[in-house]
Order: structure tokens, then sequence, then C-alpha cells
């Protein structure tokens, strides 16, 4: 049986790999679980720079496995909502990591797969990739989702995707803040690896910092805010790479 995540590691960049294209690369027990093996590694491996999500054959990610989902049904509350918290969890993981993530997308990100995309912190895609939450077209909910989506989009537009379930073109999810950057097809993997690259050759101290301070920002008021940067600005000029960078660029 093939890994239902493939792990390469090159020039900085650790590549995760969904491999159940025969499923969509549809999200199960086992696949969370080689995600959070693999972004634990991340955190420990010096080697890691940033890491970077695709997925194997014509679609990122179609969701949560509907087979498991529906096995489920039979499970207690609490069964489910440890097993909802394992994705759920997967989320947290990437936005504590202090490293980029980057989801590479083609295809279809739907779901819990439109969710693990905007999970991250940034989001390529092709220019014909579609991203929606269709969950309610299945009788569910877009749960575990929803604090993304809310947060990315703002009410109006998403409570129209969570409760119409309608899919999104790349140029609209762009619009709606879904997305980072639309690229063409055409040319699609050597500009994403251009991307990656230059974040991996960026300093990883400051992205650490700049990861942090962004995400602390959440429910600051603008003082707050100010007085955060502050701290961060200091901290910054501490680092090793600030005092490289800056002696040569004075060198010059």
């Amino acid at each position: 049986m093939s890994a239902p995540v493939l792990v390469g590691l090159e020039g900085g960049v650790l590549t995760l790999t969904l491999n159940r294209p025969d499923k969509r690369n549809a999200l199960d027990t086992p696949t969370l679980d080689a995600l959070h093996a693999a972004l634990e590694r991340a955190d420990l491996d010096a080697d890691v720079r940033v890491v970077a999500v695709r997925g194997a054959g014509k679609d990122f990610c179609a969701g949560a496995d509907l087979a498991e989902l529906l096995a489920s049904a039979g499970h207690t509350p609490e069964q489910n909502e440890l097993a909802a918290l394992h994705m759920g969890g997967l989320f947290i993981k990437i936005r504590e990591l202090p490293k980029p993530v980057v989801a590479v997308v083609h295809g279809r990100a739907l779901a819990g797969g439109a969710g693990l995309a905007t999970a991250c912190d940034l989001v390529l895609s092709t220019a014909s990739a579609q991203f929606g939450y269709p969950e309610i077209q299945r009788g569910f909910v877009p749960a575990m989702v929803m604090t993304l989506l809310r947060r990315l989009t703002g009410e109006k537009l998403a409570f129209d995707l969570a409760a119409t379930g309608r899919v999104l073109s790349a140029g609209e999810a762009l619009a709606a803040g879904l997305v980072s950057r639309v690229i063409p097809d055409a040319g699609f993997d050597a500009e994403a690896g251009r991307v990656l690259a230059a974040l991996a050759a960026t300093s990883g101290s400051a992205l650490a910092l700049t990861k942090r301070q962004f995400y602390q920002l959440d429910g600051l008021s603008f003082q707050e805010g100010i007085s955060l940067g502050a701290q961060v600005n200091a901290l910054a000029r501490s680092t090793p790479d600030f005092k490289r960078a800056i002696a040569a660029f004075l060198d010059k």
C-alpha cells in the first residue's frame, strides 16, 4: 500500500503530497496522521525552511473521506468530536508552525480540502482550480472550516458559501480572499517553484517573527497591535540574520 502522503525535502522546501488520487486525495485518518507527523518534522528539522502542500492526480483535495465519514454516524458524539478535532488540530498546527506553509493548488479544493488549503499561509492556485464548501449539499455542515472561511471572506460571503455550497473559480476565490495568487496553468509548477525557492532563501528568523506577529494581531486593538509591533521590531534587531543582512547591505 502506498503512503497516504509523500514527503520530500529539496532546497529547504519540504513538500507534502496528498497521495490518494483515486479518492481525489480525500482526508482519511491515515492521511491526517501523516500530515501531523510531517508538520512535526518540519518544526524540528532545521533544514526545512518552508512547507509546500500539494495533491497527486487531477485534484488538490476533495475534503473528508466520505466512506469514513458515513461510518462515523454510528459513533458517539464524543468520538466524533475527537475525530473532528484531529482535522482542526492540523489547521492549528499549520498556523503555529514558525515556518511558512504554502498550498500549491490545482484542480478542485473542496470542503475540508478547501479548509486545508486556506489554513496555509499562502495559497498558490492554477487559473483552472476551483474552491468550495459543498458540505450542505450532502446534509452536512462545514463546521471545521467555518472559522477560516468567516475570517478570510467576511460574514455575508462566508454565509453564502457555507449555506449554498456553491463552487468558486480561482479568480473568484482570489477576489474573495481565499487565494493569494492565481497563476496561469501553463508554467504553474515553475512559477510556484520560484515562490517556494524565494521563501526558502529568506531569513528564517525574520519569517518566523513575521508569521507569529501576523497571527497574534487577531483580536488586538490598534494600540495593542502597535505595541506588539514594537516588541517584534526590537526582537528582530537582535537576530544574527538581521545583523548579517544590514552589514552586507552597508558594505555594498
